[in-house]
């Protein structure tokens, strides 16, 4: 089974993601978090099952989406996954360095 690491960028995003929602209202918060964080489950045992970002264009930095967020992940290696960024949909993510 494969491990998932969340890099430090990854942390800071979802942070961001619960300030931001908690604004309105903490229980949606908690809820998005929840739901970005067990989507991120399924690469366990399906590490390729995600689809390449289109910006990157590289086989190893797929992405899985969620509602209206793109978890962007690394395959480092047979063992490991490395979370990336968690980046909402509407943003130009163009103007991101997450790599």
């Amino acid at each position: 089974m494969v491990r998932i690491s969340w890099a430090r960028l990854s942390v800071d995003d979802l942070k961001s993601i619960a300030e931001y929602i908690g604004r309105e209202s903490k229980y949606y918060a908690k809820v998005q978090i929840l739901k970005i964080s067990n989507r991120t489950k399924v690469l366990k045992l399906q590490p390729y099952s995600g689809k390449i970002v289109p910006e990157v264009n590289d086989e190893i930095i797929p992405e899985l989406i969620e509602g209206n967020y793109r978890i962007i992940y690394e395959i480092t290696s047979e063992e490991l996954i490395t979370i990336l960024t968690v980046h909402h949909s509407s943003r130009d993510l163009n103007t991101r360095k997450f790599i």
